[in-house]
């Protein structure tokens, strides 16, 4: 009986998928089968043939590997590798290329003999690429071919550097780049104009011929490509669905990367569900959204004939239920996000005591506070709240050299305009000017010209705080150590970022705490300075009784938006105040008309504010709500 729920659970899916809480377990237990399957090889005297994946997914699975090497004696003596793709052109000792990127995660903390790995050539003349393939391909062919073939997926569905259009019978072969692919990579690169055009890859074909295959992918960033791949027509434009045709491959996923499968998603229609408020009102959301009605105006009809049955049958009737959602709605828009003083506040999302609340944002760059939350911050301060802004990082690695040199030569001459000896200034600006002539891609930036670039951002976000009514007083600059490398890959957090944060909040005692819950963020910084104020918070809490009154309301900023049905305090925003928000951000010159690192997205980032909260106004006026110029969205945190 359970195998028929499972199958029935699973029905819209069309390739085997295995879900894991969490990355870490999903890489774990990837490691464990590629080790079983090594050692199996080892009692049959065998050699185990592997073709390996790069870029981020993989990177914890070769950390186990290692591991397990190295603690549990696994050998690697029989094992012989063959490596998906490589750029081109591409010389090997490149911080970019593949080679560097397997070495320094795998090859040289293992017993692999150096003849047995296989790493596409990106040093190649054109005209030798083609025969290069063929005998790369037959190399795999003579030690009878791959055993295990390790995965990752792109954004345009790729697989390898498979990009729409490839073929299912691809063998090896050079591949020019999708764009979206080389915008993935650009931050690698020091800028898109620097990622290589082509590639060398293993072809669909190639990879179909493994004896089994495994496709990993983690966090929401890949699960609009996970749900196309997984349950999705087989189709070019996304390679991965290719991988529904072979009976032995599998999708080893962590839950975020399958939160928009159906199961996860929609459960109601694969399923009979267990209904709380929660999965309710998603539901009910959902379904206005399906039917294209305001909720009160959703029918039993409705409900019957999208899934929801059951939902009517045991908590209808349908009005009874849409009427509850839609309260719920309600409640969550404020005008008042610290609080409406003496107010009921039973049904309001923020309490109404104290009057005036210690609120501190948390903004993970200099911008993130004006950006994600610019309107509710001058909310906050206009209604007479004790606010304070904490800019985590300096964010100098995301300024233009360009802009370094412009603000020295002002520096240089404003001094020598009031008589200021600048002949040190001047030897300075000439040392950093070779320096960035001369500036390979990515390279980290000597002391100077990273202090200029922090000093510039701190500029604007003092600038971007006062103008929206903050006093200096109030403004902190964390300068957290985890961030201030000078490349694009920071260091991991240590207990000195942590010891900082509790402290900044030992000296507000915040009844308020506002922290950047966007996870999307493409080069991963938010995450991990949220993950440094959940860590002091709960340090704090063990000893701290202003803590039990602290509440932690997370905002999203440039990347995407809360769902409506998370939403937990919505604050609308007047033309006015979108207006002011926008020159708030306007504040971050350096920042303007095409930031270093924009992402995907070639909005700017005041664009992208505004259209993300008029979207949210617009999400909740579709379904029955008052029509608001803009909404910023909040969830709050639960300890």
């Amino acid at each position: 009986m359970a195998r028929l729920n499972l199958l029935e659970e699973t029905r819209f899916e069309k390739v085997p998928v295995t879900v894991y809480e969490n990355q870490h377990q999903a890489s774990k237990r990837v490691a464990e089968r590629i080790a079983t399957l090594i050692k199996n090889k080892q009692s049959l005297g065998e050699n185990a043939v592997l073709g390996l994946a790069t870029g981020a997914t993989p990177v914890r699975v070769y950390e186990e590997l290692v591991r397990l090497h190295k603690e549990e004696g696994l050998s690697f003596s029989n094992v012989v590798t063959f490596n998906l793709d490589e750029y081109y052109p591409m010389n090997p000792t490149s911080k970019q290329s593949y080679v560097t990127f397997m070495y320094e995660n795998l090859f040289d903390h293992i017993n692999i003999e150096k003849e047995n790995i296989h790493i596409p050539d990106g040093t190649l003349s054109k005209e030798k690429i083609a025969d290069y393939c063929i005998a790369y391909e037959n190399k795999i062919g003579e030690l009878g071919g791959l055993d295990l073939q390790v995965l990752g997926i792109g954004r345009t569905g790729h697989i390898g550097f498979n990009e729409p259009g490839s073929a299912p019978n691809s063998g090896t072969r050079l591949v020019t780049l999708d764009d979206l692919t080389r915008r993935d990579a650009s931050r690698d690169f020091g800028g898109k104009e620097n990622v290589p055009t082509k590639a060398i890859t293993m072809g669909i074909g190639t990879i179909f011929k493994a004896r089994e295959i495994i496709l990993m992918a983690w966090n929401t960033k890949k699960a609009t490509i996970i749900k196309k791949a997984v349950e999705g027509e087989i189709s070019s434009d996304v390679p991965a669905t290719y991988l529904q045709l072979p009976e032995n491959t599998e999708f080893v996923l962590d839950k975020d990367a399958a939160s928009e499968l159906t199961r996860f998603d929609t459960p109601w229609l694969v399923k009979d569900c267990v209904w709380d408020e929660k999965l309710i009102k998603k539901a009910v959301i959902w379904l206005s959204g399906a039917v294209k009605k305001p909720i009160l105006k959703l029918t039993d009809e409705d409900y019957n004939n999208h899934g929801m049955a059951q939902l009517a049958t045991e908590q209808g009737p349908a009005y009874n239920i849409n009427i509850n959602v839609f309260n719920k709605l309600q409640h969550s828009i404020t005008g008042w996000p610290g609080g409406k003083p003496n107010a009921d506040d039973s049904q309001r999302p923020e309490r109404a005591e104290p009057a005036r609340k210690r609120s501190v944002i948390f903004s993970p760059h200099p911008d993130d506070d004006v950006i994600s939350m610019g309107g509710t911050f001058s909310r906050l301060v206009d209604q007479g709240h004790d606010v304070h802004v904490a800019y985590q990082t300096s964010g100098n690695t995301a300024v233009w050299d360009t802009d370094v040199l412009r603000y020295v030569e002002f520096a240089i001459d404003f001094n020598k305009s009031i008589g200021e000896d600048v002949s040190k200034l001047e030897k300075t600006y000439e040392e950093m000017r070779i320096f960035i002539e001369k500036k390979e891609p990515n390279q980290i930036d000597v002391p100077e010209v990273r202090n200029v670039k922090a000093f510039i951002r701190k500029s604007e976000a003092i600038a971007g705080a006062r103008y929206v009514g903050l006093e200096d007083k109030n403004i902190h600059f964390m300068a957290l150590p985890f961030y201030e490398t000078g490349k694009t890959v920071k260091n991991s957090v240590t207990e000195l970022d942590v010891e900082l944060t509790m402290k900044l909040l030992q000296e507000i005692k915040p009844h308020q705490i506002f922290a950047a819950g966007d996870f999307a963020d493409p080069h991963g910084t938010h995450l991990v300075c949220f993950n440094i104020v959940i860590e002091a918070m709960e340090r704090l809490r063990k000893t701290e009784e202003w803590t039990s009154e602290a509440r932690l309301w997370m905002y999203r900023g440039a990347w995407h938006e809360f769902a409506t049905h998370e939403i937990e305090m919505a604050v609308p925003l007047s033309p006015q105040e979108v207006e002011r928000k926008k020159n708030a951000i306007f504040q971050h010159q350096s920042q303007k008309d095409r930031p270093v690192f924009p992402g995907d997205d070639e909005r700017e980032f005041w664009v992208r504010a505004q259209e993300r909260n008029r979207e949210t106004a617009i999400n909740y006026h579709q379904l029955g709500l008052a029509n608001y110029e803009a909404m910023e969205a909040f969830v709050k945190w639960k300890f």
